[in-house]
Formats: structure tokens, sequence, C-alpha cells
């Protein structure tokens, strides 16, 4: 009996002794590091800088968040001086001896580090507005813990319309956790026309998602026939009772990236979802290409005798018809617009716009536009430009860069005038930041497939030559 209740105790013993080397080992491990905090900051504003990339010397890539944010963590590396490269789409750092660009830090656990970039570009990063963890590094170390997630890890291009007093949003093809193509009949949701309430970083935009019974964002344009449905040309126009009627155009995609059908569709506001009003053109023989159609960004415009104009384009106006729900649905109003082929840069090369949109602005008192330019310089597709024009149809004048990506694409950028008071030199636009039709770029984490904003200060001295007219 004695030696029975002897027998457990070496083993408790050897627990203990076990638990003494696990605690001492831990540490060398990195187990119990808490992390480092790495803040990206603008040399002069102080703003974080989101989608900043940190690079080490064994090609390890960490990414700032909203707040422009790193929480560094890695083992192997806290405590020891570290080279970092830094790549920053319009920010960076001074180059070396070598022609690095880059900084030299030492994290230590528990500690904060400060990075201070250099924006190059006129256009301001605001931040990541959809997508999955946009605060992801600040949690790690103790902040923003309280900020929800959507669900929602990368979506498409955007389409914007005031409707009903709120400012609807619809993106295309969407990822989720559960697959990459895990909705792509249009996600969509809803903010206030104006849901900034401040111009910098770091940015907070919370989306009111049409959801399924579970609470999870959902498709709102399942139309019939095969593949995904893309919706444009979004817009509310008034019907002949002087009720709001919210529209698009659609498109059903098939492999690779096939358009064989468009149709116009309406939004039923008790359903919350759209539906199909009426084919237009499907693919054949016969009509291998589609008519002119209402498709891109659309914007309001005033003519000349008061007539009022809804115009279709991307980026410059290719149609128009009256700003009526009537109208809109009859293809005998529809005139279509040749739009200016290719605008001069500042010291006089053409620049060939690819997708975009325009807006009236009422502190330049002109039509300005944002477009992405095609087969750009360094990226093909990932080239912005600023211009500006006395009417929407041109002709436009010169164009300054704005923007500018190292082997990225930011395609489909959309204005949002509707986001600032009409006196404001603040103009904003988001895009869509993807390696898609890049040189095979890797993947940013978390922001590649999602949408990003950017401000532009009209008074910047920068975009002056675009203002000489």
């Amino acid at each position: 009996m004695k030696r029975q209740m002897q027998g457990p105790e070496p083993a408790r013993s050897s627990l203990a002794g076990l638990a003494v080397v696990l605690a001492w080992l831990l540490p060398a491990w990195g187990g119990a590091h808490e992390p480092c905090r790495i803040e990206v900051i603008e040399k002069g504003s102080g703003w974080p800088v989101p989608l900043v990339e940190l690079r080490t010397t064994h090609n390890v890539r960490l990414v700032t968040d909203n707040a422009g944010v790193i929480a560094f963590d890695l083992p192997e590396l806290m405590g020891r001086e570290t080279w970092f490269d830094v790549v920053g789409h319009g920010y960076e750092r001074p180059k070396d001896g070598f022609g690095y660009r880059g900084i030299r830090l030492k994290p230590e656990p528990g500690g904060t580090l400060k990075v201070e970039v250099t924006r190059t570009v006129p256009a301001k990063r605001l931040g990541r507005l959809t997508g999955g963890g946009l605060f992801a590094e600040s949690q790690r170390v103790g902040h923003d813990t309280d900020w929800p997630e959507s669900g929602v890890l990368g979506c498409d291009s955007v389409q914007n319309a005031v409707h009903r007093d709120r400012l609807y949003w619809a993106w295309g093809d969407t990822t989720l956790a559960r697959y990459p193509l895990g909705i792509f009949h249009m996600t969509s949701a809803t903010t206030e026309v104006r849901p900034l309430k401040s111009f910098e970083p770091p940015l907070r935009i919370k989306f009111d998602y049409f959801t399924d019974a579970n609470g999870a964002p959902r498709g709102v344009a399942e139309m019939p026939g095969t593949g995904p449905t893309w919706v444009t040309a979004y817009v509310s126009l008034p019907d002949r009772t002087g009720a709001p009627r919210l529209v698009g155009s659609y498109a059903k995609i098939r492999p690779p990236l096939e358009a064989y059908e468009w149709s116009l569709c309406v939004w039923n506001d008790q359903a919350s979802r759209f539906e199909r009003l009426r084919v237009v053109w499907t693919k054949s023989e016969q009509q291998p290409k589609p008519p002119p159609f209402p498709e891109g960004h659309p914007a309001f415009w005033e003519d000349e005798r008061g007539r009022r104009w809804v115009l279709f384009g991307n980026p410059l106006p290719t149609l128009r018809c009256p700003a009526t729900f009537e109208a809109w649905q009859d293809s005998n109003t529809w005139e279509t617009l040749e739009p200016q082929a290719s605008l001069a840069s500042a010291d006089g090369q053409p620049v060939k716009p690819h997708t975009g949109s325009v807006a009236w602005n009422p502190f330049r008192k002109r039509w300005v536009t944002v477009f992405m330019q095609a087969f750009g310089k360094p990226s093909a597709f990932g080239e912005l430009w600023y211009a500006e024009s006395k009417t929407p149809t041109g002709p436009w004048g010169k164009a300054v860069k704005v923007l500018s990506h190292e082997n990225y694409t930011f395609y489909n950028p959309r204005l949002h005038p509707e986001f600032t008071p009409p006196d404001s030199p603040v103009l904003i636009f988001e895009g869509t930041y993807t390696m898609q039709f890049a040189d095979r770029p890797p993947p940013t984490p978390r922001y590649d497939y999602n949408q990003i904003l950017y401000r532009l200060d009209l008074d910047d001295p920068a975009l002056a030559p675009a203002q000489e007219q």
C-alpha cells in the first residue's frame, strides 16, 4: 500500500521540472514575446500610412493596417538590428549607397518604433475600404479591438448611387473565407451619404450590408443564366410620379471573362435586391457585339437649355439619356457620345484613358476626372491621372499623374463628389487594388482585390498644369 502511494511522486516531480524548463525556454523560442509596435507615418503631416510593406532580408513581408501599424513578432529578429526594405506605392524612404530604400530598426518586445516615409505623389492614401482585418495589426497590440468584421475578405470594383437619402454601394465578385468566389451576384451595402467624419487617416467606414438569414453579406443581383452577374451604371432616377428608382445595367459572364448578355435591372426596395427589367442584347453570330448601352459610372448634367441628363462612361461619357426612369429604360432616348481618345500630359505626351469616372466639382467650377491610364509606366494598369474640362464631354485639358504603383494594378477608379461639401478643395476617389494584369507580383496580404480610398487636394500646386484653362 505504501509503495502504491509513493509511485506517482516521481511523475509529479518530473512534470514540475519540465514546467521550469519550458518557462525558461519559451522566451528564447519567442512564444512569450509581446509584439513590437511599428508605426509608419508620413513625413511632415504625421499621418499614418496604410499599405506600406516592410520586407526583411529573409523575405518576410509585413504590411501596415489602416492605422499604419505593424505588430512585429518575428522571434528570430526580436532584439536584433534588422534591415527592412520599404515599399509603399507612392510613399518611400531615401536610397542608401547601394540603392536600397529602407530602414534599420531594432524591434524589442512591447516597444514602439516609428518609420517616416515621404509621399511622392499628389494623392494621399486614406486607407482600405473593404476586406478583412482592416485593423488586424493594431488589434494585436491592443488597439481598435471593437472594430467589427463583416466576413468579406475581398471584392471587385465599386458602383455607387445616392438613393432615398442613403449612399448605396455595390461590388462585383466577392471573396469569403469559405471560397474565393464566395458571392458572384454583387454584394451591396449602404452608408450615410457623407460617411467620412474626417478626411484624414485612419479610415473607418462601417458598411450596413444586405445580409441573409444568418446575418452574412449576400448577393443582391441573382439573375437568370449561368455565371457571375456584374452590375454597372448604378443610378437613382425619378419616375413620372417623382418616386426615386434605383436602376442599373448588368452583364452575365462566362469563362474566361466573356459577357454573353446585357440587361437592364431595377432595385426592389422591399426585397432589397435587383430584378431584371429586360434583356437588351444576347451574344449570337448575328449580334457578336452589344449595341451602345448605359455602363460605367453615371453623372448628372444640366445643359444650357436647362435639360437634365444622366451621362454614362468609363471614364469619359459615351452615352446619355434624359434623367428619368422612363427615358432610361427606353433605348430610343439613348444618345451616343464620342469621348476624347487621349489626353496630353503636362509635357505633351499622349495619355490614353482606360477606366475611371467624371464629376462636376463646385470648388474648381470645372468637370474633373480621375482615370487609369492604358499601358502606363511603371505599371501597365496602375497609373492614375487627373484632368479638368469646362463641359463633361470635353475637350479635356492637360493631365497630371496623381498616383503610381510598383508592378500592381489599380483599376476602375470612382470619384466620390458626394463625400464633401461644395466649398471643399478635397476630392475623394477609390479604386480596386489587385495583382491581376500586372507582371506576376506576389499578392499583398489582406489588401489584394480590395478597394482603397484616396484624397486629392485641388489647391495642391502639383495639379496646376491640369488647371491652366
